[in-house]
């Protein structure tokens, strides 16, 4: 079980594409990044990545009326029935062709899927048990062009369509006898938005030009009729009405035929309102409108958006939240929030209108994560990004609290100084800037004599030596961090320094270059080179082991080598090529396993005993390699998402043409928003506008300090696996006696020692919280002393994790206090095993910034 690490969640991306949806209670954001669903609480400010991932990327997600459903489609049409309670998938469905977007009934029982210019209407999934979750009811037809949106009536009677062809089709979920559809044409543009009103067939239609149009109808929802064979068989079923019933029925009938007439006569626009009133246009992106309290929200192209109460089109406010056009924006059941999503800076805002503040403030890196780094408590984790961003994420919460955006080019490294107060960055702009997490300020700014980009990054165990890489001049600089001037040049590299690491016991830096050899320089000893280890290949990364007493090194040729650095000594290597396993991209005409060949592992980093150790590179795979027996223990996918590029294994033939691979095939243009004045003759957007696919690779790994858990830089994102989040069951010393009755027998034996024994062999968690529970407090030292000592540790393991969530903070920390004293020269004996069990006691005695818990996750500049 050691080795069990399974996702847990995905930081440094909140959205990227699709719909946004809130949960019923209006508490939650669903929110879909790349091919996974994020959940956002509002209340708890937390987020939660749901632990299933679909093949591309997602792009809608439909949500059932009472919050329990959820299904999500990709871009190619491959969808997945999500149980949001339990989170996890109950069937795959394929669609076939890309879904444009996806609803609900309101009554949860019928569900509208539109693909291209066809409306699908399914039995909604869970309120039947039936063999298939989705069953096809009725297919319609009406728009000539791709559908853009869905609504339904609130009695679940119709729904509409909207569509590129500027035209909006009214169809009846029932076969009634005067409605079967009906097509109302008067935009100019294509259809962002069709809602109806309350209660009625009332109509809003919402087009990209900025054009609303409001149509008024005659008839009520209660005025339609079933035809007359499906009334049959609902008479039949209701035989036992009576005569006086029947009558009434038949003369609502001859009411509603009446209806007929004028609900053709009567759909006509009644008023026509426009967005562009002051002449300068701006394409209108989305739109929701809240039924309750009548408010229609729009986003537009320019990241402005507007409120308006309707039918009177009064406008309520009229904001702009970034210069990113706004991809979605959704409304939660109350009305009282708002919530908006802007692919392209990866931002998810929630705005509260009626208090003109923000309620969640979030924004991802935008461009590939480069680095990361652990707090020496565990307790939160920086980034920094090809976008010059440094973030600052809490692993509690999963959110990001504090951006600094000093840097003006990409950041190559990040690291935490010894206390875990200070952060370090590097970056291209050849500029080393150290942070404050105290009053969130660049306290100091290191440079070099003469400007040069710094490539790698590295801080002694005391925090006082700075040191940072130059891939143009070759030299390594030596700041002070409490006076910021530079100490010393070191030179004798002739190659860019790719890595550098100091040792966690002394003052020695191993510096691993593109010349094929990696230094070692004693900063105490006139910072001269001590040792100098000659490689095989051009070094990319190094790193010591815990204790100072190993070097791990990957090289260019995909091999990771160990070296004794006190006497330049080699103890082993492991040749880590074949596990890489890297994917073929599209335009290569080689295999994957050719690609291969020419990969390596960029990244190394221990875990927190030393045993282990993590490597990850320009492949969708990490390794955890054991480090005495170097043999491979396990591989993780990080990612299965076909929209990256390197996922594929072989060639496809499919994909080449008469011009050559698909890929290369330049398809065009793009959605031209941002574009003012096209090129001369182009129809649409901008033509000199290209697209790419990202290459999926792991950019950065670190073992978290209580060795519980691990994160990795990835195309994706920052993706975190934990030993924590997985629900195993790994019973220890067990036999037919150790069952829960015997341990609660126990208890009312009041033998609390044996109790503890038998729930830890038992290894269920909530069963020993109880037993822990139930021990009075002053029985806490005579039971701590009488504890065996091979439970001790387990104890104090099982006392960290409580204290982060439990609210009984004296009891639990008593337990502590009494083990440490009682145990603790047994337990300095073996302080190697034991550390990350006391670093996980640690990060929950050090008290957390006043920032975290008294404001809502808002980003600060």
């Amino acid at each position: 079980m050691k080795f069990a690490y399974r996702f847990s969640n995905l930081y440094g991306a909140v959205y990227r594409q699709g719909n946004l949806s809130f949960s019923k209670d209006g508490n939650n954001v669903i929110s879909p990044i790349g091919n996974r669903v994020s959940v956002f609480d509002l209340k708890n400010n937390s987020s939660e990545t749901l632990p299933f991932s679909t093949v591309k990327n997602i792009t809608c997600v439909g949500l059932s009326p009472d919050g329990g459903l959820a299904i999500v489609v990709d871009e190619d049409g491959a969808a997945q029935i999500i149980s949001l309670i339990t989170r996890a998938v109950l069937q795959h469905f394929h669609f076939h062709k890309p879904v444009s977007s996806i609803r609900f009934s309101p009554d949860g029982r019928k569900l509208v899927v539109t693909k291209e210019n066809v409306a699908l209407l399914y039995h909604a999934p869970g309120k039947h048990r039936e063999y298939n979750a989705l069953v096809l009811d009725k297919t319609y037809y009406g728009p000539y062009d791709e559908t853009t949106c869905i609504d339904w009536t609130t009695d679940s009677k119709c729904f509409a369509v909207g569509s590129k062809d500027m035209s909006t089709w009214v169809f009846g979920a029932e076969r009634w006898a005067n409605l079967i559809y009906y097509s109302l044409g008067g935009h100019k543009d294509l259809v962002v938005g069709c809602f109806f009103e309350k209660e009625s067939l009332d109509l809003y239609t919402v087009s990209q030009d900025g054009a609303l149009c409001v149509w008024e109808s005659d008839t009520e929802p209660s005025g339609l009729v079933l035809t007359k064979k499906v009334a049959e068989k609902e008479e039949e079923k209701e035989s036992s009405l009576e005569e006086g019933e029947e009558a009434e029925e038949g003369g609502s009938r001859a009411q509603v035929i009446r209806g007929k007439a004028d609900i053709r006569k009567s759909s006509s626009v009644s008023s026509r309102h426009f967005f562009n009133k002051e002449g300068e246009f701006n394409n209108l992106t989305c739109a929701s409108f809240h039924k309750d309290t009548h408010i229609l929200v729009t986003g537009f192209a320019s990241g402005v958006f507007h409120l308006h109460e309707l039918p009177e089109f009064n406008l309520i406010h009229s904001l702009s939240i970034s210069d990113q056009r706004i991809s979605s924006v959704v409304m939660n059941c109350s009305g009282d929030w708002i919530g908006f999503g802007c692919s392209g800076m990866g931002q998810l805002l929630v705005w509260e209108w009626q208090s003109e503040s923000y309620v969640f403030k979030q924004q991802g890196h935008f461009n590939n994560m480069a680095s990361l780094a652990y707090s020496p408590d565990g307790q939160y984790i920086v980034t920094g990004g090809d976008d010059g961003k440094v973030k600052v994420w809490n692993t509690n919460s999963g959110l990001c609290f504090v951006t600094f955006t000093e840097h003006t080019s990409s950041i190559t490294h990040v690291t935490f100084t010894s206390s875990g107060f200070v952060i370090v960055s590097a970056s291209l702009d050849g500029t080393v800037r150290a942070y404050d997490l105290h009053r969130y300020r660049n306290f100091r700014t290191f440079t070099s004599p003469r400007p040069v980009q710094f490539s790698s990054l590295a801080v002694d165990f005391s925090g006082e030596l700075v040191s940072a890489g130059a891939q143009d001049s070759f030299e390594i600089f030596i700041w002070s961090m409490q006076t910021g001037r530079l100490l010393e040049v070191l030179a004798g590299h002739a190659g860019p320094v790719s890595s550098l690491c100091f040792s966690p016991v002394q003052s020695i830096l191993a510096s691993a270059s593109w010349d094929k050899t990696v230094r070692i320089w004693d900063m105490i000893d006139s910072w001269q080179t001590k040792e100098t280890l000659p490689l095989p290949a051009d070094g990319l990364a190094v790193s010591y082991r815990p204790d100072g007493q190993e070097l791990a090194v990957a090289t260019l040729d995909g091999e990771i080598s160990f070296w004794v650095p006190q006497d330049a000594t080699q103890t082993g290597s492991i040749a880590g090529r074949h596990d890489l396993v890297m994917g073929r991209k599209e335009s290569e005409k080689i295999t994957a396993k050719q690609s291969a060949k020419g990969k390596s592992f960029t990244a190394l980093c221990y875990s927190a005993d030393g045993a282990s150790i993590l490597a990850g590179g320009q492949s969708r795979f990490v390794c955890i390699y054991n480090v005495k027996e170097q043999i491979l223990m396990k591989k993780f996918e990080v990612s299965c998402n076909l929209s990256f590029d390197a996922m594929e294994e072989f060639l496809d033939r499919r994909k080449m043409t008469e011009f050559g691979s698909l890929a290369l095939v330049d398809e065009g243009a793009g959605d031209g928003d941002g574009v003012q004045l096209s090129l001369p003759g182009v129809r649409k957007g901008d033509m000199s506008s290209r697209h790419f696919k990202p290459e999926i690779r792991v950019s950065s790994l670190r073992f978290s300090p209580t060795g519980r858990s691990w994160a990795a830089t990835t195309t994706e994102g920052l993706l975190v696996y934990s030993l924590d989040g997985s629900m195993i069951f790994d019973p220890y010393d067990l036999d037919l006696d150790v069952t829960p009755a015997s341990v609660r027998r126990q208890l009312r034996l009041k033998e609390w020692t044996s109790a503890i024994v038998l729930a830890f062999r038992l290894n269920e968690h909530a069963l020993t919280q109880e037993v822990l529970e139930t021990v009075p407090h002053k029985e806490i030292p005579v039971v701590c002393g009488s504890l065996p000592d091979v439970y001790v540790e387990k104890l104090l393991f099982f006392l960290a994790g409580c204290l982060e969530k439990s609210a009984h903070l004296q009891f639990y920390l008593s337990w502590a206090q009494n083990l440490l004293l009682l145990h603790g020269q047994k337990l300095k004996n073996r302080s190697g095993a034991i550390l990350p069990t006391i670093q996980s006691l640690q990060k929950t005695f050090n008290p957390q910034p006043t920032l975290l818990s008294h404001n809502p996750p808002l980003e600060f500049p």
